[in-house]
């Protein structure tokens, strides 16, 4: 499990899930809550490890962990400290049901989480999906979603993207120019090709496909999709195209955007901050600094306040400056 070691939260040691148990139940109980004692041991200790404390809470006083969190709490830092709590095999699921649940569908979490998962990752959230749900994840998606955006969804559902292997030179120089026919050169867009090969082909294919593709065309391949597709479907061919490109820098680039401008959007943050932190947050802050002058220390920093502001600087685990 190699690519799981570049989180910022991992296995606390020595770890006593009685004793975690315990402080938390006193940090709730009796008149006023100790909010510092709660975001301490919930943001330093592995999902799994949470979950531990979850069912000691249940065995020692017979009371809900979560239940409590909910009813102590409140707003940003209740919604924070309830998304850690949350198994993390079905934390991907969960999202997803709330996305598409009630009037209007958020777009943007169903574009976050399709184009940015393995499909190793994609296939076990169709499970849980349907393991807790009861409900296949694809058909509600599609009873909510229509056009070239939800087929690039199912495609991406299906999880069957070519294995990293040898590239082959020819293919990869084929499709750069059937992707160069369909976009630039064509009167209108040909969808369904950037669809198939975007949503289809081996990661190290397509980045040698976007090389081969600035060179026949001198654009970059997102230049293109802006140019060429509008609405939903441009916001996900962008995202996978980013995320064929480096996870991290598009994680990276989603927090940069989500506490920009005026406003915070604080699902997102709490949505990325919570489900990257025992995979790739170390990569995600370069790729921050990297890419946006300033750490994702700072940024949440300056934007964020109170017990929030402190679970969130915890989660990040550092400054990059």
């Amino acid at each position: 499990m190699a690519k799981y070691t570049r989180g910022t939260v991992t296995a606390f040691a020595p770890f006593d899930a009685r004793a975690d148990a315990e402080a938390l139940r006193k940090a709730m109980k009796g008149m006023g809550t100790d909010e510092e004692t709660i975001l301490k041991i919930l943001t330093s200790r592995s999902n799994a490890q949470r979950q531990e404390i979850a069912s000691s809470f249940k065995t020692l006083f017979g009371r809900d962990l979560v239940d409590d969190l909910k009813s102590e709490l409140t707003g940003k830092f209740e919604t924070l400290m309830v998304s850690l709590m949350r198994p993390a095999h079905i934390f991907d699921a969960h999202a997803l049901k709330h996305a598409i649940k009630g009037a209007g569908t958020n777009e943007k979490v169903l574009t976050e989480i399709l184009a940015s998962r393995t499909p190793a990752e994609v296939q076990n959230i169709k499970q849980v999906y349907m393991q807790e749900y009861e409900a296949n994840l694809e058909d509600k998606i599609t009873g909510e979603t229509s056009g070239h955006f939800q087929r690039l969804l199912v495609v991406l559902l299906q999880a069957n993207r070519d294995p990293d292997g040898r590239v082959d030179d020819a293919l990869v120089e084929k499709d750069a120019q059937v992707l160069f026919r369909a976009g630039e050169l064509k009167w209108g867009t040909d969808e369904e090709t950037f669809i198939t090969i975007l949503g289809t082909r081996s990661v190290s294919h397509l980045r040698r496909v976007f090389d081969k593709y600035m060179t026949i065309s001198g654009f970059q391949i997102e230049e293109t999709i802006d140019r060429e597709t509008s609405g939903d479907l441009e916001k996900l061919l962008l995202a996978v195209v980013k995320c064929i490109r480096s996870v991290p820098a598009y994680f990276a680039e989603t927090l940069y955007y989500s506490m920009k401008g005026a406003g915070t959007d604080d699902e997102t943050l709490i949505r990325v901050m919570v489900s990257r932190s025992e995979i790739d947050l170390l990569d995600i802050r370069h790729e921050f600094r990297k890419n946006f002058a300033k750490s994702l220390y700072q940024m949440i920093q300056k934007d964020t306040s109170g017990d929030y502001r402190k679970a969130l600087l915890l989660l990040c685990g550092g400054d990059d400056e």
